[in-house]
């Protein structure tokens, strides 16, 4: 073989791993990115339950309030 032709052969074998070397390393990282949108989903999951149970004690306690003052009222 010639000089040029080993060359090439070199260049062919090694962009080949480089493209191998980059594929793995992009499914590794899309998976991670995966991962990591699901884990914020759960915790945003989590803050909206939690949104949602204070809004349901706010109303509860707006009405609490209205029974106490109507009961006030009630015994003046």
């Amino acid at each position: 073989m010639s000089d040029a032709w080993v060359a090439v052969l070199s260049a062919v074998i090694t962009g080949v791993l480089s493209l191998i070397g980059v594929y793995i390393a992009n499914r590794k990282s899309s998976a991670l990115i995966a991962y990591r949108i699901e884990q914020l989903e759960k915790k945003v999951d989590k803050h909206n339950q939690v949104v949602e149970r204070t809004f349901k004690l706010e109303g509860q306690v707006t009405e609490l309030q209205h029974d106490v003052r109507d009961l006030k009222g009630a015994r003046t």
